[in-house]
């Protein structure tokens, strides 16, 4: 469904969500959690739980497979360690090429990223194992 900026021809503002919102909503279906950090920040610092990990300097690459991987959810919350240049760059990116398409999911990048997701105590995986990942959703 295409928003109203979209269809006015506008730019879509990007919005943020707080660490609090996203883990009322983390473990739906209907939700992607999509973190932009190295692979290095990723395996040393751990992760949210059931997120997609799509490193920031190969995103547009990507692109065509995310779109196609994301179109059947809500919500996609983008993030990086701060989501101060990277998380917002992506999703950013990401917004702009499913508006040019008509519309897609709702499009947010988590306040305070993934720092501030950890520094609030919520659930977080270091671990390698995708079962214990989605464990630890359930």
């Amino acid at each position: 469904m295409a928003t109203l900026a979209a269809a006015a021809g506008a730019s879509p503002q990007l919005r943020f969500m707080s660490a609090a919102q996203l883990l009322a909503l983390r473990g739906s279906p209907e939700v992607a959690i999509i973190d932009v950090r190295d692979e290095d920040e990723r395996a040393y610092d751990g992760h949210i739980a059931g997120s997609l990990h799509c490193e920031s300097h190969s995103f547009q690459d990507d692109m065509p497979r995310l779109l196609q991987d994301l179109s059947r959810h809500k919500t996609v919350v983008f993030h990086c360690a701060l989501s101060q240049v990277r998380g917002p760059k992506c999703a950013k990116a990401f917004l702009h090429s499913i508006s040019s398409s008509g519309g897609g999911p709702e499009v947010f990048v988590l306040e305070r990223g993934f720092n501030g997701w950890a520094q609030y105590g919520h659930p977080q995986c270091s671990c390698k194992e995708l079962k214990r990942c989605i464990a630890l959703l359930e």
